[in-house]
């Protein structure tokens, strides 16, 4: 039933972004940007409700009261592709940067350039850096919402934090909050990987790190906090009635927390 609800699910995800790529053109490119929003904010709200009815998989999201009304950095872990869509619809203005070459992508690199995000080349990431920074100091004065992931790529559950110096070096030149993002939820929406798992994917979005700290202590504290939340929320998963499977990486985190026995002191 499991592999039967995933195959159901990925079909209709993607018959879903392409449909609706379709039907709402028209009216999405007529729109002025930010009326527009409500086209893509739609789409990542429908997907997850399509995973919820088939997969059984529920997404709670808490602490949008930490969101500050200005400008500021969303930084969520990266375990899954649910966690580039399932804030999509609690976010005033997104602003992502991307590569440049999902530009290049009909109809979707057109979907992007309306909503004028950052496109980067990544070949330089020093180059890529600088125009990352000077792109989102003149988008932010518009008050948007810098979505960044700090560890730069997807990395299982429970796995050891690998996070970039991008971030440190964005907080420190555009000078506004970060807001850290936790979550699991790659425990249910696997990276690479076929299966979509039911449960509750829950994620919470922590108090901001205000702008002004030096670029080690803030480091420091986005790391501490962001994954302290991190564990909270994988020893909830793991230890529900009906907990996701847990990959490797999981049961080795979980094992350092004494939540799991080690194959040492079992024998």
């Amino acid at each position: 039933m499991l592999h039967i609800r995933s195959t159901v699910f990925n079909v209709l995800f993607y018959l879903n972004l392409i449909l609706q790529m379709l039907f709402w053109t028209p009216v999405y490119f007529l729109l002025p940007r930010k009326k527009a929003w409500f086209v893509p904010k739609f789409w990542a709200a429908s997907s997850l409700w399509l995973q919820k009815i088939v997969t059984g998989a529920h997404s709670e999201i808490s602490g949008l009261e930490h969101l500050p009304d200005g400008p500021c950095i969303i930084a969520p872990k990266h375990q899954s592709f649910w966690d580039t869509i399932a804030f999509l619809p609690h976010i005033p203005d997104a602003l992502y940067i991307l590569k440049r070459e999902l530009m290049w992508i009909p109809f979707f690199g057109w979907y992007v350039a309306k909503m004028r995000m950052i496109p980067i080349n990544r070949g330089s990431r020093t180059k890529a850096l600088k125009q990352a920074v000077k792109s989102a100091r003149i988008l932010m004065q518009e008050k948007r919402q810098l979505i960044i992931y700090p560890e730069g790529t997807r990395r299982p559950p429970g796995a050891e934090p690998a996070y970039k110096y991008g971030i440190v070096e964005l907080y420190a030149q555009l000078n506004v909050p970060v807001v850290p993002v936790a979550h699991a939820a790659g425990l249910f929406w696997p990276r690479r990987k076929f299966l979509r798992h039911p449960g509750i994917i829950r994620a919470r979005f922590l108090p901001p790190i205000e702008p002004g700290l030096p670029r080690e202590e803030f480091q420091k504290r986005l790391v501490q906090d962001t994954e302290a939340a991190c564990d909270e929320m994988l020893v909830e998963a793991a230890t529900a009635n009906n907990p996701p499977p847990l990959p490797e990486t999981a049961r080795r985190r979980l094992t350092e927390l004494g939540v799991l026995k080690s194959a040492a002191t079992e024998t």
